[in-house]
Protein backbone atom coordinates (compact mmCIF):
# COMPACT_ATOMS: atom_id res chain seq x y z
CA UNK A 1 0.00 0.00 0.00
CA UNK A 2 1.48 3.48 -0.75
CA UNK A 3 2.73 5.73 2.86
CA UNK A 4 0.31 8.15 1.38
CA UNK A 5 -2.48 5.64 2.26
CA UNK A 6 -1.70 4.15 5.32
CA UNK A 7 -3.09 5.10 9.08
CA UNK A 8 -1.19 7.49 11.07
CA UNK A 9 0.02 5.88 13.82
CA UNK A 10 -0.36 7.46 17.52
CA UNK A 11 1.91 6.15 20.55
CA UNK A 12 0.12 7.11 23.90
CA UNK A 13 -3.39 7.06 24.74
CA UNK A 14 -3.52 10.30 26.76
CA UNK A 15 -4.56 13.46 26.40
CA UNK A 16 -1.83 14.53 23.96
CA UNK A 17 -2.19 11.21 22.08
CA UNK A 18 -6.42 11.33 21.79
CA UNK A 19 -5.92 14.92 20.68
CA UNK A 20 -4.52 13.85 17.93
CA UNK A 21 -6.94 11.29 16.89
CA UNK A 22 -9.62 13.98 17.19
CA UNK A 23 -8.00 16.18 14.66
CA UNK A 24 -7.05 13.26 12.52
CA UNK A 25 -10.55 12.03 12.70
CA UNK A 26 -12.14 15.95 11.71
CA UNK A 27 -9.09 16.13 8.61
CA UNK A 28 -10.51 12.50 7.58
CA UNK A 29 -7.23 11.10 7.66
CA UNK A 30 -6.93 7.79 8.99
CA UNK A 31 -5.31 6.75 12.20
CA UNK A 32 -4.30 3.83 14.21
CA UNK A 33 -3.78 4.54 18.15
CA UNK A 34 -1.84 1.88 20.58
CA UNK A 35 -1.96 2.36 24.32
CA UNK A 36 0.25 -0.06 26.76
CA UNK A 37 -2.21 0.42 29.34
CA UNK A 38 -4.72 -1.18 30.13
CA UNK A 39 -7.38 2.42 29.57
CA UNK A 40 -7.02 5.49 28.47
CA UNK A 41 -5.43 7.90 30.57
CA UNK A 42 -3.27 5.07 32.23
CA UNK A 43 -0.53 7.83 32.97
CA UNK A 44 -3.40 9.94 34.62
CA UNK A 45 -5.23 6.88 37.27
CA UNK A 46 -1.56 6.85 38.35
CA UNK A 47 -1.91 10.15 40.43
CA UNK A 48 -5.83 10.13 39.90
CA UNK A 49 -5.93 11.71 43.43
CA UNK A 50 -4.30 14.86 42.37
CA UNK A 51 -5.84 17.86 41.68
CA UNK A 52 -4.00 20.14 38.68
CA UNK A 53 -3.14 23.38 39.18
CA UNK A 54 -5.18 24.66 35.32
CA UNK A 55 -8.70 25.03 35.08
CA UNK A 56 -10.67 22.52 32.53
CA UNK A 57 -10.39 25.40 29.31
CA UNK A 58 -6.43 24.75 29.49
CA UNK A 59 -6.88 20.99 29.77
CA UNK A 60 -9.45 19.95 26.76
CA UNK A 61 -8.24 20.13 23.17
CA UNK A 62 -10.26 21.88 20.42
CA UNK A 63 -10.59 19.02 18.13
CA UNK A 64 -11.90 16.70 21.11
CA UNK A 65 -13.99 19.29 22.41
CA UNK A 66 -15.60 19.60 18.74
CA UNK A 67 -16.28 15.64 18.51
CA UNK A 68 -17.91 15.80 22.15
CA UNK A 69 -20.39 18.54 21.32
CA UNK A 70 -21.17 16.73 17.71
CA UNK A 71 -22.60 13.64 19.66
CA UNK A 72 -24.12 15.81 22.47
CA UNK A 73 -21.88 14.93 25.10
CA UNK A 74 -21.75 17.40 28.31
CA UNK A 75 -18.39 19.06 28.83
CA UNK A 76 -16.89 20.12 32.20
CA UNK A 77 -17.10 23.65 33.30
CA UNK A 78 -14.14 25.43 32.06
CA UNK A 79 -13.72 27.12 35.13
CA UNK A 80 -13.21 24.16 37.40
CA UNK A 81 -9.99 22.67 38.65
CA UNK A 82 -10.31 18.88 37.35
CA UNK A 83 -9.03 15.73 39.68
CA UNK A 84 -6.52 13.85 37.74
CA UNK A 85 -9.13 10.71 37.75
CA UNK A 86 -11.94 13.06 36.11
CA UNK A 87 -9.46 14.07 32.98
CA UNK A 88 -10.02 9.96 32.69
CA UNK A 89 -13.92 9.83 33.68
CA UNK A 90 -14.83 12.90 31.97
CA UNK A 91 -13.42 13.61 29.30
CA UNK A 92 -10.71 10.69 27.79
CA UNK A 93 -13.51 7.92 28.26
CA UNK A 94 -15.87 9.70 26.85
CA UNK A 95 -13.89 10.83 23.77
CA UNK A 96 -12.26 7.03 23.22
CA UNK A 97 -15.53 5.83 22.87
CA UNK A 98 -17.54 7.68 20.07
CA UNK A 99 -17.46 5.98 16.83
CA UNK A 100 -14.80 8.05 15.23
CA UNK A 101 -12.14 6.93 17.90
CA UNK A 102 -13.18 3.86 19.52
CA UNK A 103 -12.70 1.27 16.55
CA UNK A 104 -9.26 2.49 16.38
CA UNK A 105 -8.23 2.33 19.68
CA UNK A 106 -5.80 -0.42 20.72
CA UNK A 107 -5.60 -0.80 24.59
CA UNK A 108 -2.72 -3.56 26.03
CA UNK A 109 -0.50 -2.45 23.12
CA UNK A 110 2.66 -1.73 23.82
CA UNK A 111 4.68 -0.12 20.50
CA UNK A 112 8.37 -2.05 21.36
CA UNK A 113 10.01 -1.41 17.90
CA UNK A 114 9.89 1.05 15.01
CA UNK A 115 11.54 0.92 11.77
CA UNK A 116 11.43 1.74 8.29
CA UNK A 117 9.73 -0.91 6.51
CA UNK A 118 12.56 -3.23 4.34
CA UNK A 119 15.33 -0.63 5.52
CA UNK A 120 17.43 -0.95 8.56
CA UNK A 121 18.66 2.85 10.39
CA UNK A 122 22.11 3.26 7.96
CA UNK A 123 19.36 3.12 4.69
CA UNK A 124 19.20 5.78 2.53
CA UNK A 125 17.07 5.32 -0.72
CA UNK A 126 14.13 5.85 -1.36
CA UNK A 127 13.59 6.07 2.66
CA UNK A 128 11.10 8.81 2.92
CA UNK A 129 8.74 6.81 0.91
CA UNK A 130 8.79 3.99 2.89
CA UNK A 131 6.09 3.36 5.36
CA UNK A 132 7.12 3.46 8.78
CA UNK A 133 7.09 -0.47 10.16
CA UNK A 134 5.63 -1.01 13.99
CA UNK A 135 6.21 -4.04 16.22
CA UNK A 136 3.08 -4.30 19.27
CA UNK A 137 3.07 -6.33 21.68
CA UNK A 138 -0.12 -7.53 23.26
CA UNK A 139 -0.41 -9.91 26.25
CA UNK A 140 3.01 -11.66 24.73
CA UNK A 141 1.68 -11.82 21.01
CA UNK A 142 3.74 -9.53 18.48
CA UNK A 143 1.89 -8.19 15.57
CA UNK A 144 3.01 -6.30 13.04
CA UNK A 145 1.61 -2.52 12.12
CA UNK A 146 2.29 0.00 8.37
CA UNK A 147 2.13 3.16 9.36
CA UNK A 148 2.34 6.67 6.81
CA UNK A 149 3.26 8.18 9.86
CA UNK A 150 4.35 8.37 13.54
CA UNK A 151 3.41 10.69 16.44
CA UNK A 152 5.21 9.59 19.51
CA UNK A 153 3.03 11.16 22.41
CA UNK A 154 4.34 8.19 25.41
CA UNK A 155 5.14 10.97 27.79
CA UNK A 156 7.79 10.47 30.19
CA UNK A 157 5.67 9.50 33.71
CA UNK A 158 6.57 5.61 33.52
CA UNK A 159 10.22 6.74 33.35
CA UNK A 160 10.94 8.29 36.89
CA UNK A 161 14.21 9.76 37.44
CA UNK A 162 16.53 7.74 39.56
CA UNK A 163 17.09 8.44 43.53
CA UNK A 164 20.68 8.20 43.23
CA UNK A 165 22.26 11.01 42.41
CA UNK A 166 24.23 10.77 38.85
CA UNK A 167 21.54 8.77 37.15
CA UNK A 168 22.27 5.33 38.22
CA UNK A 169 19.04 3.44 39.32
CA UNK A 170 19.28 0.80 42.00
CA UNK A 171 15.91 -1.36 41.38
CA UNK A 172 16.77 -4.21 43.80
CA UNK A 173 15.90 -1.10 46.82
CA UNK A 174 11.98 -0.51 47.14
CA UNK A 175 11.22 3.07 47.17
CA UNK A 176 7.93 5.36 45.97
CA UNK A 177 8.87 7.08 42.80
CA UNK A 178 4.79 7.82 42.12
CA UNK A 179 2.81 10.41 44.05
CA UNK A 180 1.00 7.36 46.71
CA UNK A 181 -2.30 8.60 48.07
CA UNK A 182 -1.02 9.12 51.89
CA UNK A 183 -4.99 10.33 53.30
CA UNK A 184 -6.52 7.62 52.13
CA UNK A 185 -5.63 4.69 50.32
CA UNK A 186 -2.00 4.45 51.05
CA UNK A 187 -2.33 5.92 54.69
CA UNK A 188 -1.27 2.33 56.21
CA UNK A 189 1.87 2.43 54.53
CA UNK A 190 2.88 5.62 55.83
CA UNK A 191 1.07 6.10 59.34
CA UNK A 192 3.78 5.75 62.23
CA UNK A 193 6.30 5.65 59.98
CA UNK A 194 9.79 7.18 59.35
CA UNK A 195 9.91 9.16 55.82
CA UNK A 196 12.08 10.21 53.64
CA UNK A 197 10.80 12.71 50.79
CA UNK A 198 13.65 13.45 47.98
CA UNK A 199 12.46 16.42 45.28
CA UNK A 200 12.16 19.79 45.07
CA UNK A 201 8.94 20.43 43.09
CA UNK A 202 5.46 20.61 44.02
CA UNK A 203 4.95 17.03 44.06
CA UNK A 204 7.60 17.28 46.71
CA UNK A 205 5.51 19.82 48.51
CA UNK A 206 1.85 17.71 48.20
CA UNK A 207 3.71 14.70 49.53
CA UNK A 208 5.42 16.32 52.56
CA UNK A 209 2.00 18.21 53.29
CA UNK A 210 -0.10 15.15 52.88
CA UNK A 211 2.77 13.30 55.86
CA UNK A 212 2.36 16.42 57.78
CA UNK A 213 -1.60 16.34 57.70
CA UNK A 214 -1.22 12.53 58.45
CA UNK A 215 0.99 13.42 61.16
CA UNK A 216 -1.74 14.98 63.12
CA UNK A 217 -3.79 11.59 63.68
CA UNK A 218 -0.40 9.76 64.02
CA UNK A 219 2.13 11.83 65.65
CA UNK A 220 4.67 9.49 66.05
CA UNK A 221 4.92 9.77 61.91
CA UNK A 222 8.70 11.39 60.87
CA UNK A 223 9.47 13.56 57.73
CA UNK A 224 12.82 14.26 56.54
CA UNK A 225 13.32 16.24 53.19
CA UNK A 226 15.98 15.71 51.26
CA UNK A 227 17.30 18.64 49.03
CA UNK A 228 19.61 18.51 46.41
CA UNK A 229 20.04 22.59 46.25
CA UNK A 230 19.63 24.90 49.03
CA UNK A 231 16.59 25.60 50.82
CA UNK A 232 15.56 29.12 49.94
CA UNK A 233 12.81 31.72 49.13
CA UNK A 234 12.65 31.35 45.40
CA UNK A 235 12.08 27.31 46.00
CA UNK A 236 8.85 28.13 46.97
CA UNK A 237 7.59 29.99 44.39
CA UNK A 238 5.74 33.58 44.22
CA UNK A 239 3.21 33.16 47.02
CA UNK A 240 1.09 35.95 47.06
CA UNK A 241 1.85 37.13 43.50
CA UNK A 242 1.63 34.01 41.99
CA UNK A 243 -1.06 34.46 39.41
CA UNK A 244 -2.12 30.81 40.64
CA UNK A 245 -3.51 31.11 44.18
CA UNK A 246 -3.18 27.12 45.02
CA UNK A 247 0.18 26.84 43.78
CA UNK A 248 0.80 30.43 45.47
CA UNK A 249 -0.91 28.92 49.07
CA UNK A 250 0.77 25.46 48.24
CA UNK A 251 4.59 27.25 48.03
CA UNK A 252 3.18 29.29 51.09
CA UNK A 253 2.14 26.11 52.89
CA UNK A 254 5.50 24.31 52.52
CA UNK A 255 7.51 27.30 53.08
CA UNK A 256 5.27 28.20 56.50
CA UNK A 257 5.59 24.38 57.57
CA UNK A 258 9.61 24.47 57.22
CA UNK A 259 10.51 27.39 59.28
CA UNK A 260 8.10 26.08 61.79
CA UNK A 261 10.51 22.97 62.28
CA UNK A 262 7.91 20.75 61.01
CA UNK A 263 9.83 18.55 59.62
CA UNK A 264 13.87 17.66 59.03
CA UNK A 265 15.47 19.31 55.94
CA UNK A 266 18.85 17.92 54.40
CA UNK A 267 19.72 20.31 52.02
CA UNK A 268 22.73 20.01 49.49
CA UNK A 269 21.98 16.69 49.63
CA UNK A 270 23.38 14.08 47.25
CA UNK A 271 22.19 10.48 47.44
CA UNK A 272 24.99 7.67 46.99
CA UNK A 273 23.81 4.52 47.98
CA UNK A 274 20.79 3.07 49.15
CA UNK A 275 21.34 -0.02 51.57
CA UNK A 276 19.61 -2.29 54.63
CA UNK A 277 19.93 -2.73 58.14
CA UNK A 278 19.30 -5.80 60.15
CA UNK A 279 15.89 -4.90 60.18
CA UNK A 280 14.81 -4.30 56.39
CA UNK A 281 15.10 -0.64 56.61
CA UNK A 282 16.48 1.96 54.54
CA UNK A 283 20.22 3.44 55.10
CA UNK A 284 20.68 6.47 52.88
CA UNK A 285 25.10 7.36 52.09
CA UNK A 286 24.77 10.73 51.43
CA UNK A 287 27.44 13.55 50.24
CA UNK A 288 26.30 16.79 51.54
CA UNK A 289 29.38 19.67 51.19
CA UNK A 290 31.34 17.18 50.22
CA UNK A 291 31.44 15.42 53.49
CA UNK A 292 29.51 11.64 54.07
CA UNK A 293 26.86 11.38 56.17
CA UNK A 294 24.47 8.43 56.66
CA UNK A 295 20.88 9.31 56.99
CA UNK A 296 17.98 6.91 58.29
CA UNK A 297 16.81 4.45 58.94
CA UNK A 298 13.77 4.54 57.39
CA UNK A 299 11.02 2.91 56.78
CA UNK A 300 9.49 4.51 53.16
CA UNK A 301 11.27 6.48 50.90
CA UNK A 302 9.25 8.55 48.38
CA UNK A 303 11.56 9.52 45.30
CA UNK A 304 9.29 12.69 43.69
CA UNK A 305 12.68 13.39 41.62
CA UNK A 306 10.87 14.05 38.01
CA UNK A 307 10.65 11.63 35.04
CA UNK A 308 12.42 11.29 31.58
CA UNK A 309 11.72 9.94 27.74
CA UNK A 310 12.10 6.15 26.80
CA UNK A 311 13.72 6.41 23.33
CA UNK A 312 14.54 2.47 23.82
CA UNK A 313 11.88 0.99 20.62
CA UNK A 314 13.17 4.15 18.22
CA UNK A 315 16.64 2.59 17.95
CA UNK A 316 16.18 2.12 14.57
CA UNK A 317 14.42 5.20 13.01
CA UNK A 318 16.53 8.68 12.86
CA UNK A 319 15.50 10.99 16.06
CA UNK A 320 17.57 13.56 17.59
CA UNK A 321 17.50 14.96 21.38
CA UNK A 322 18.93 17.18 23.44
CA UNK A 323 22.03 16.16 24.89
CA UNK A 324 21.35 17.79 28.35
CA UNK A 325 17.14 18.07 28.27
CA UNK A 326 16.45 14.68 26.69
CA UNK A 327 14.34 16.98 24.56
CA UNK A 328 13.02 17.55 20.77
CA UNK A 329 16.36 19.37 20.27
CA UNK A 330 14.70 22.98 18.45
CA UNK A 331 12.73 23.32 21.88
CA UNK A 332 15.94 23.00 24.38
CA UNK A 333 16.38 26.86 23.98
CA UNK A 334 12.56 27.75 24.85
CA UNK A 335 12.31 25.23 27.94
CA UNK A 336 16.06 24.91 29.65
CA UNK A 337 14.74 24.86 33.45
CA UNK A 338 17.97 26.72 34.40
CA UNK A 339 16.61 30.09 32.49
CA UNK A 340 13.05 29.88 31.98
CA UNK A 341 9.65 28.98 33.48
CA UNK A 342 6.58 27.50 32.33
CA UNK A 343 5.19 30.74 30.82
CA UNK A 344 8.26 31.87 28.59
CA UNK A 345 8.18 29.13 26.28
CA UNK A 346 6.78 30.77 23.14
CA UNK A 347 4.17 29.01 20.76
CA UNK A 348 6.03 26.08 18.74
CA UNK A 349 4.83 23.89 16.11
CA UNK A 350 5.47 21.18 13.13
CA UNK A 351 8.87 22.87 11.89
CA UNK A 352 10.29 22.84 15.92
CA UNK A 353 9.49 19.33 16.64
CA UNK A 354 10.54 18.00 12.40
CA UNK A 355 12.33 15.22 13.32
CA UNK A 356 15.78 13.91 11.11
CA UNK A 357 13.07 10.86 10.39
CA UNK A 358 10.02 12.84 8.12
CA UNK A 359 6.85 12.10 9.22
CA UNK A 360 8.16 10.81 13.02
CA UNK A 361 7.33 13.69 15.90
CA UNK A 362 7.64 13.30 19.34
CA UNK A 363 4.67 15.15 21.02
CA UNK A 364 3.71 16.18 24.09
CA UNK A 365 5.22 15.80 27.47
CA UNK A 366 7.86 13.74 25.94
CA UNK A 367 9.01 16.10 23.42
CA UNK A 368 9.83 18.42 26.51
CA UNK A 369 12.67 15.87 28.00
CA UNK A 370 13.48 16.15 31.24
CA UNK A 371 12.11 19.54 31.44
CA UNK A 372 9.18 20.01 34.31
CA UNK A 373 7.41 22.37 32.33
CA UNK A 374 4.94 20.59 29.77
CA UNK A 375 1.33 22.05 29.45
CA UNK A 376 -1.48 20.41 28.20
CA UNK A 377 -2.25 23.38 26.15
CA UNK A 378 0.91 23.21 24.65
CA UNK A 379 0.95 19.55 23.49
CA UNK A 380 -2.60 20.19 22.03
CA UNK A 381 -1.27 22.92 19.59
CA UNK A 382 1.52 21.24 18.80
CA UNK A 383 -0.39 18.21 17.75
CA UNK A 384 -3.39 20.69 15.64
CA UNK A 385 -0.03 22.39 14.00
CA UNK A 386 1.89 18.70 13.13
CA UNK A 387 -2.12 17.10 12.19
CA UNK A 388 -2.51 20.31 9.83
CA UNK A 389 0.98 19.48 8.23
CA UNK A 390 0.35 15.47 7.54
CA UNK A 391 -3.21 16.07 6.15
CA UNK A 392 -1.48 19.15 3.66
CA UNK A 393 -2.42 22.24 5.16
CA UNK A 394 0.77 23.71 5.43
CA UNK A 395 -0.49 26.97 5.95
CA UNK A 396 -2.13 26.16 9.58
CA UNK A 397 0.59 24.16 10.31
CA UNK A 398 2.80 27.47 10.20
CA UNK A 399 0.25 29.70 12.33
CA UNK A 400 1.08 29.13 15.75
CA UNK A 401 -0.88 30.46 18.63
CA UNK A 402 -0.95 29.84 22.14
CA UNK A 403 -2.10 31.50 25.35
CA UNK A 404 -0.79 30.46 28.30
CA UNK A 405 -0.44 31.75 31.72
CA UNK A 406 2.94 33.66 32.63
CA UNK A 407 3.73 31.47 35.66
CA UNK A 408 3.05 27.30 35.51
CA UNK A 409 4.10 23.66 36.86
CA UNK A 410 2.32 20.85 35.63
CA UNK A 411 0.51 19.58 38.70
CA UNK A 412 -0.71 19.44 41.75
CA UNK A 413 -3.39 18.36 44.75
CA UNK A 414 -3.42 21.39 47.30
CA UNK A 415 -4.58 19.57 50.57
CA UNK A 416 -7.38 22.59 51.46
CA UNK A 417 -8.21 24.03 48.32
CA UNK A 418 -9.35 20.95 45.89
CA UNK A 419 -13.07 22.98 45.41
CA UNK A 420 -11.10 26.04 44.45
CA UNK A 421 -11.90 27.37 40.94
CA UNK A 422 -9.23 29.45 38.80
CA UNK A 423 -8.51 33.16 39.64
CA UNK A 424 -10.05 34.24 36.06
CA UNK A 425 -9.36 31.23 34.65
CA UNK A 426 -5.66 31.50 34.85
CA UNK A 427 -4.06 28.56 34.87
CA UNK A 428 -0.84 26.39 34.76
CA UNK A 429 -1.61 22.60 33.37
Amino acid sequence: MKKELLPVAIIGGGPVGLAAAAQLSLKRRPFILFEAGTALGTNFLDYEHVRLFSTWRYNMDSAAKKLLEMHGKKLPDEELLPLAAEIVADYLKPLGELPEIAPYVHLNSKVIHISRSGLDKMKDYNRENKPFLLIVENEGLYKEYEAGAVIDATGTWQNPNPLVSGGMQQKEYTFHSRLPDILNKDRATFSGKNIAVAGSGHSAFNTILDLLELQKSSPETEITWLVRGKVQQSLFGGGHTDQLAARGELGNRMKESVDAGMLRVEEECFIRQIERDENNRMLLTTSQKDKSKTLGPYDEVIANTGSRPDFSFLREIRYQSDPSLESVPALAPLIDPNVHSCGTVRPHGEEELRQPEKDFYIVGAKSYGRAPTFLLATGYEQIRSVVAYLTGDLEASKKVELSLPETGVCSSRPIKLQQLAANSGKACC
